[in-house]
């Protein structure tokens, strides 16, 4: 439930692009970035991840700066957390190193990205939080400030240099340095200094009469503005249907079914020592819970700890039920030997087993390797880590309720 002034907060929040900050009282506890400011921060309350559910109740301010682009807002997030250091977004890295920016200072530098601050003769910009939209962004600069990525060049233009994003065999080096040290200046968010320095140039050309190179330095400026302001380098988090039909494809090629996915099951197992054993089954339909679908099954084998057996037990019931409609895939929370037991229940029917290792932090995936939950787009980590979380909260939950009647009226 979200408090009243939290809530008409929010409603006044900006559809822009933007960084948003969570306080816990006067201290800054998370900071993010988004397209639109209003409905990310609404998405953290009303369809909370695994990661939001252990701060959110903590939130008792919720503070925004608009920006006037999604790469500024990239830029003006690892700027506020390098500074303020909000300790759910630090504890969050798990043991991952952030991401920079490299520029060598060799004679003809290069760009590249990596996770390391290791090598004297190199700058590092940074630390950014996300990978992908930091990529995005440096291939959209790309096309304005042309950049190497590699120590050697041919004798000839190359491949990169057919798109225009490569300075080419024998490039003016002055003028290359320039260009990236503009560039670094756009990523440490200096976009006003670049664009004044872009405009002070084109005007000191016009005025030697230099109006052909005048005009390039003018078209640079202008394809500047355009990815700065236009460029979508931010993914949209919102969970549902509204992203569903991207994030299907890719949780297809993950797990290998090339068939459209559009209901998933999820299964947990909850008791004490076999004591008052209860199996749940959620349902997402589209990417989001489809609550009138759960299941909730009161383990009927005798009364001992052995969670393989009851879940075998859960699936084999459910799977007599043909009329609730198969989904095309089954999230078992546990291990290898779990996996296999729901690949052994599910018999010749077209459903794909996967399985939640949290010891090991791994997803494991009927014939195909396994994968470490940090690997995963971020979008399939959160629906993976919904979905185990709504069937672990819906098997307690039942399992409680059996507690709590067994206290009361024993036998």
């Amino acid at each position: 439930m979200i408090e009243h002034a939290l809530k008409n907060t929010i409603e006044n929040l900006p559809k822009t692009a933007g960084v948003y900050l969570f306080y816990s009282d006067k201290q800054i506890i998370y900071i993010g970035k988004a397209i639109n400011i209003k409905d990310r921060v609404k998405n953290h309350f009303q369809q909370p991840t695994y990661k939001d559910n252990l701060y959110i109740k903590k939130i008792t301010k919720i503070d925004f700066i608009s920006t006037n682009s999604e790469i500024e807002a990239l830029v003006l997030e690892a700027q506020l957390i390098k500074k303020y250091l909000p300790r759910f977004n630090v504890v969050w890295k798990d043991g991952k190193n952030y991401f920079y920016v490299a520029i060598t200072r060799d004679e003809r530098p290069i760009v590249f990205i990596t996770h390391q601050k290791n090598n004297f003769r190199t700058n590092y910009i940074g630390p950014f939080i996300e990978g992908n939209a930091l990529k995005k962004t440096l291939k959209y600069l790309r096309r304005v400030f042309p950049f190497y990525s590699a120590h050697r060049h041919s004798a000839r233009p190359c491949t990169w240099c057919h798109l225009g994003v490569c300075p080419g065999p024998n490039p003016n080096l002055t003028e290359y340095k320039a260009n990236l040290k503009k560039l670094a200046q756009i990523l440490q968010g200096k976009r006003k200094t670049v664009l004044f320095s872009i405009r002070k140039e084109m005007a000191s050309l016009s005025r030697s009469s230099k109006f052909e190179e005048a005009g390039k330095v003018r078209d640079r400026m202008l394809a500047l503005e355009r990815v700065l302001e236009h460029t979508h380098v931010i993914e949209n988090t919102k969970s549902g249907a509204e992203n569903w039909q991207e994030a299907q494809k890719v949780l297809g090629r993950i797990i290998g079914l090339k068939k459209e996915i559009s209901k998933i099951e999820c299964y947990d197992i909850s008791n004490i020592q076999g004591k008052n054993a209860v199996g749940s089954m959620v349902v997402f339909v589209d990417g989001s819970p489809a609550k009138s679908q759960y299941k909730k099954f009161k383990i009927r084998m005798k009364n001992e700890p052995n969670d393989i057996a009851m879940l075998k037990e859960v699936l084999t019931r459910r799977l007599a039920h043909p009329e609730w409609g198969y989904p095309e895939v089954m999230l078992i929370d546990g291990g290898i030997a779990q996996l296999n037991v729901a690949i052994r229940a599910k018999g010749n029917k077209n459903i794909r087993i996967t399985s939640i290792a949290k010891g090991k932090q791994e997803l494991i995936i009927e014939n195909k390797p396994k994968i470490p939950l940090k690997d995963l787009p971020q979008e399939i980590y959160n629906l993976v880590k919904h979905l185990d979380d709504e069937a672990h909260r819906f098997a307690i939950s039942y399992h409680k309720k059996l507690r709590k009647k067994a206290l009361l009226f024993p036998k």
